[in-house]
């Protein structure tokens, strides 16, 4: 066996193996990433706060025809490179949920009762969905920023952004074993 060989094959075991991550490596117990895909050079979006994005390719104009589909005139759809990823999590109940916002507009990470629409009053983000009430109150998160959310209890809980309502996001609390 020639000494390339030799090392591939090493190389190749060492990295099969499971090494755990150092403790230092987490900054949190789970994560939900808000992201989106706006063209940061697009003047479409200059009217709503523009796009803060250092890349991107999703034109104002692609948003807006991605929002609905023919075939369903009266569901909302959305763009789905405006997403909460993952869009499901499991976590324990004494886990922080750590949220960021990856993407180049503002967005809201909302526990609603029910999801809904949005608090701009678009038709076209909301479809004739009714408001979710807690988006009245919601808190925007900008471009860059970050929201811790503690004390979840037992059971599913139900996050949505208040300005892209289709952007949902299902956190399933456990009890730890």
């Amino acid at each position: 066996m020639k000494t390339s060989q030799f090392t591939l094959i090493i190389i190749g075991l060492a990295a099969s193996m499971p090494f755990p991550l150092p403790a230092t490596a987490h900054d949190h117990d789970s994560m939900v990433v808000i992201r989106d895909d706006c063209e940061p050079n697009d003047p479409g979006y200059a009217p709503t706060g523009g796009c803060l994005r250092k890349e991107g390719d999703v034109s104002f104009a692609e948003f807006g025809v991605e929002l609905s589909s023919p075939l369903a005139p009266t569901s909302l759809i959305g763009h789905q490179g405006w997403r909460m990823d993952p869009p499901y999590i499991k976590i324990d109940a004494d886990d922080t949920l750590m949220v960021r916002n990856r993407g180049g507009r503002a967005h809201t990470f909302t526990e609603v009762q029910n999801f809904g629409g949005g608090k701009i009053p678009s038709p076209a983000l909301n479809k004739g969905l009714a408001t979710a009430p807690e988006c009245l109150v919601s808190t925007d998160i900008a471009p860059g920023g970050k929201a811790e959310v503690t004390g979840l209890t037992e059971g599913n809980h139900h996050f949505q952004c208040c300005i892209h309502p289709w952007m949902r996001a299902i956190i399933k609390v456990k009890r730890e074993d």
